[in-house]
């Protein structure tokens, strides 16, 4: 550990050293730096912390998970953390300012009072929209012109924009008429073959009205569905606009990734029974707490499976043979109601699929479970019978097989279509519904078809 702490730090020094340059490091890199230090060297931590200009702080601190950002807003001053919030895009700013009140209220209004009042308007603005809705990830940065205005002077604000640092990856003009309602979207490598003495409304039509006709979406539109729209149409960027039509923001490809991320995480993590926001805690209770819900919940599905088997104690006693085969049905059980429960979470996580394709969707994956079945549950009825020497046994596991895999195709979709029908995250539960239909099945159906064959 001493080698790699002395590794971080040669870095953070170079970068401190160099200041802008092609060897700096990115924020996340400095934030992921800066957490091996808080773990391992609190003063070093404090003193690389102290050197962080303003607009680096800002950009750093949207990197760093709750316990790290708690740690900077006791430690930096009031005025150094609001000249940071200043010096992030609106949207990015919105996000820390948030995740500062989410770990200190008092702290929050304190910042935000502390603003200019150009910046408290566009958070506020910004603020109120709700956690899924588009306008929660715009910026409202952005580069626009009117109809009427000649190229020369559109290409002569964007370079002193650009300059003052008020704009950056900009990849489109946004073409607005005079009541500000979006018109059209022009590619910056498109303008700079006209002639700079036309209008745009001129170079609109000589390029072709359709051509420019922009994507865009309302504030209050799903970021689900933006997300999917900047993908199908591999958007750089998109407008986002009021049911008015009026141009409000854009958001950019990277908050659309931060989004993807952010979703895939919390799928993965609720399907594990895993809370994500516990798991950036820094310490061992808050994250095994939460994972200690979960597990409790397991538990008590776990003992309903073992009450199915404790009805069957005296058919086990007879054919000691169940208690060998019988974790086998169950795990098949499981592994296909999982296959078929992450395929339709993620179908339902992109949009692909919804509670209106239920019967094509559980005819898909029931089939697949089916056939499935009949193809192990022969071999396996095969392998019990060498391996004991009973060939109703192998009829037994056989049939119970092509049951639970039936059955666990059929509710590994069912439940999260279920779930999300009702509003519920699909990802959330549904494991340890399908891991107790799965069991619970598995060891009825194996345990009552031996005591009616064999006994």
């Amino acid at each position: 550990m001493t080698k790699e702490l002395d590794e971080i730090k040669e870095q953070l020094e170079k970068h401190f050293e160099e200041g802008t340059g092609l060897n700096d490091l990115s924020p996340a890199d400095l934030a992921e730096h800066l957490k091996v230090l808080k773990r391992h060297d609190e003063d070093e931590y404090a003193n690389y912390l102290e050197k962080l200009d303003s607009q680096s702080l800002g950009e750093v601190a949207i990197e760093m998970p709750d316990h790290m950002l708690k740690d900077l807003i006791q430690n930096v001053p009031n005025d150094k953390i609001a000249k940071a919030i200043e010096e992030l895009e609106s949207d990015d700013a919105t996000d820390l300012l948030q995740y500062i009140e989410d770990i200190d209220e008092d702290k929050a209004k304190e910042l935000f009072c502390s603003l200019e009042l150009d910046s408290q308007k566009e958070i506020s603005k910004l603020i109120n929209y709700a956690e899924n809705e588009a306008g929660a990830y715009m910026q409202t940065e952005l580069f626009s012109a009117k109809l009427d205005e000649k190229l020369s002077s559109v290409i002569s604000r964007f370079r002193v924009m650009k300059k003052l640092g008020e704009i950056e990856n900009i990849f489109q003009l946004f073409v607005v008429d005079k009541n500000g309602i979006l018109c059209y979207a022009i590619p910056l490598e498109d303008l700079i073959v006209y002639d700079f003495d036309l209008n745009l409304e001129n170079i609109v039509k000589d390029g072709g009205v359709e051509k420019y006709k922009p994507h865009a979406a309302t504030d209050t539109d799903d970021i689900s569905e933006v997300a999917t729209m900047v993908k199908d149409f591999d958007l750089s960027a998109i407008a986002v606009v009021n049911k008015a039509g009026v141009l409000l923001g854009r958001i950019t490809t990277d908050d659309i990734h931060d989004f993807l991320e952010e979703s895939a995480t919390e799928q993965i993590y609720n399907l594990a029974g895993v809370d994500d926001e516990a798991e950036e805690e820094d310490t061992l209770f808050k994250a095994g707490r939460a994972r200690a819900v979960w597990l409790f919940i397991n538990l008590i599905t776990a003992l309903i499976s073992a009450s199915i088997i404790g009805l069957f104690d005296k058919t086990i006693e007879a054919y000691v043979a169940l208690a060998i085969l019988m974790p086998i049905v169950a795990s098949m059980g499981g592994n296909t109601g999982t296959q078929a429960l992450a395929v339709t979470v993620r179908k339902l996580a992109t949009h692909e699929i919804d509670f209106s394709d239920v019967k094509r969707v559980i005819f898909k994956e029931v089939s697949i479970a089916f056939i499935n079945g009949l193809i192990f549950a022969t071999l396996m009825g095969i392998i019990a019978y060498i391996w004991f020497g009973v060939s109703l046994l192998g009829v037994v596991i056989a049939i119970s097989m092509v049951i639970n895999l039936f059955c666990a195709g059929f509710f590994g979709t069912l439940i999260p279509l279920v779930l999300k029908k009702f509003s519920i995250d699909p990802a959330v539960g549904s494991s340890v519904l399908l891991t107790t239909v799965t069991d619970t099945v598995g060891f009825f159906s194996f345990l009552g078809l031996a005591k009616w064959i064999l006994l």
